[in-house]
């Protein structure tokens, strides 16, 4: 139905190429000219100011539920002011033994509008609704859960 696209660029420079030096820095570029400096988890030898595939992995996961639940509730009216996700992604060995995101935990905290009355249940039937049409979610073997929230978390 379409097509995503994202380059990936990544340069030595004139660091030797070996495992404990070479940079993981790197940059990823989106349509419409949107750049992300990049790198390797710190605990990776990556540098904390670049966002890791790991942490994107997390974010895309929390962004498509957001905007699945979004336009869910727009075609409720069920107007949103707010909606923040404090989202965990577990790296763990999975079954075959491997490193990977096992797990992706959702907290959302929505705030509606003040003229909105909606309830708890129809908040979570919401989310549930948003997590099976996510088409992130429909894409990995991560189990994703949403324990919707409140900000104290």
């Amino acid at each position: 139905m379409s097509e995503h696209r994202a380059t990936v660029t990544w340069q030595r420079g004139d660091v030797a190429f070996e495992y404990e030096s070479y940079s993981r820095n790197h940059s990823w570029e989106f349509d419409g000219g949107t750049r992300v400096e990049a790198s390797a988890a710190p605990n990776f030898l990556g540098s904390p100011d670049g966002v890791d595939p790991e942490e994107d992995f997390v974010a895309a996961v929390s962004s498509c539920h957001m905007l699945t639940f979004l336009a869910l509730a727009a075609r409720k009216r069920l107007t949103v002011d707010i909606n923040r996700d404090r989202a965990v992604g577990f790296m763990e060995k999975n079954a075959q033994g491997r490193l990977a995101i096992t797990r992706v935990l959702l907290r959302p905290v929505i705030h509606f509008d003040d003229s909105v009355d909606v309830s708890e249940g129809e908040i979570e039937r919401l989310h549930h609704l948003a997590h099976e049409h996510c088409f992130i979610a429909n894409s990995i073997r991560s189990e994703v859960s949403v324990e919707p929230g409140t900000d104290s978390q």
